[in-house]
Formats: structure tokens, C-alpha cells, sequence
């Protein structure tokens, strides 16, 4: 098993890198998580996964382990394939596809291009509790983000903005300051939209 890849980014995509490592290149599928997260320079080290079918070996690559362990965990699932683990993981970044699913968020999972109500109940129902035990995390903590992220999201949505450009601006805020309250979240949100 392939576990990290270590070498000179020669080329960079928003759907694959090839990094040259001792005179081979190997091209790595990634998200536009990990897309995000790679620096311009000339080293890489990307965590790996690699799938073995019976026509192709693919190689996945990955900024973190946290979001390689999401990754596997997605495929486990009945129905979930690669292609649709890296649309997760190019749609959310790997902690808000666990906090999804350790709250029981159908809508944000259905919200992924590619996956159905059915689908979405099933990766909840499926990894609920090993992300629960994984991750070590409180479902009331957890919930309790969420209310707040979705009080304000409600209040900016009846001041007349859209839902989406919304949603950016405050999963910004919450991630900056995670204990903030709706008031401060709504504050912060109406100084940056």
C-alpha cells in the first residue's frame, strides 16, 4: 500500500496533480479540497489512497489525513464511489461532510450533486456511529454550531439575502470563531456581505 507521495509537483489541476518522484510521475485524482490546499511551490507531499479494479490502479491524493480517513470511510459505503467521495469532498470540506453526518444532516449531503435522499440517509445511517466513536464527537456540541449557523443563516435570508452567498460568509465566521452566538454571527455576516 501506497500510504504518501513525496516529490516535485510537475503538474497541477483542479481534478489531478502529477508529482515526479525519483524520475517517475505519478498522477494523483484530488479534490478541490486539496486543490485548494497546495502550495505553489515545487515539493509536495500528499497522502494516498490507492483503489486496485480489475482494469486500472488509481491513486487518490489527500492534503490531510483527517480528510483521507472521510474519504475511506465514504467508500465503504454501499453505492458511494470514488468519483462521488471526491464530489463530496470537492462540494464540503472534510469537517463539515462529518459534522453532516454525525448530526444527521440529510439536506446537506442530498445537496452534493450525484446523491439522492436514499443515498444520503444510507452514508448517514452507515457512518454515523463510527464518526461519532472516530472523532470522538459530541452530538450536542455539534447541533448546537448547527442551530446557530442556521439562526442566522434564516434571519440573513429575511433580510434579503440569498442563501448561498450567505452560507459562505458565516461558515467563514464559525470557523474563525467557533463559540460565536447567532447575534454575533448575524453581526459579523452583515459587515461582510
Amino acid at each position: 500500500m501506497i500510504t504518501h507521495i513525496q516529490g516535485k509537483l510537475t503538474e497541477k489541476n483542479p481534478t489531478h496533480v502529477v508529482i515526479e518522484c525519483n524520475g517517475v510521475g505519478y498522477i494523483l485524482n484530488i479534490s478541490l479540497h486539496t486543490y485548494s490546499q497546495i502550495p505553489d511551490g515545487e515539493q509536495l507531499k500528499l497522502y494516498t489512497h490507492l483503489q486496485v479494479k480489475e482494469d486500472s490502479h488509481t491513486l487518490y491524493g489527500f492534503s490531510s489525513l483527517a480528510e483521507r480517513e472521510i474519504f475511506r470511510l465514504l467508500i465503504s459505503v454501499s453505492g458511494i464511489g470514488s468519483s462521488i467521495a471526491r464530489t463530496m469532498l470537492s462540494s464540503l470540506t472534510p469537517k463539515q461532510v462529518r459534522e453532516g453526518i454525525a448530526v444527521g444532516d440529510v439536506a446537506l449531503i442530498q445537496s452534493i450533486k450525484g446523491i439522492g435522499a436514499k443515498t444520503a440517509q444510507r452514508v448517514i445511517i452507515d457512518l454515523k456511529d463510527k464518526i461519532l466513536k472516530i472523532y470522538d464527537i459530541d452530538e450536542v456540541s455539534v447541533s448546537k454550531d448547527n442551530t446557530n449557523k442556521d439562526e442566522a443563516l434564516t434571519a440573513l435570508e429575511v433580510l434579503g439575502f440569498t442563501k448561498k452567498q450567505a452560507e459562505r460568509v458565516v461558515d467563514k465566521i464559525i470557523m474563525s470563531q467557533p463559540d460565536a452566538n447567532v447575534e454575533t454571527i448575524i453581526k459579523q455576516a452583515l459587515k461582510n456581505l
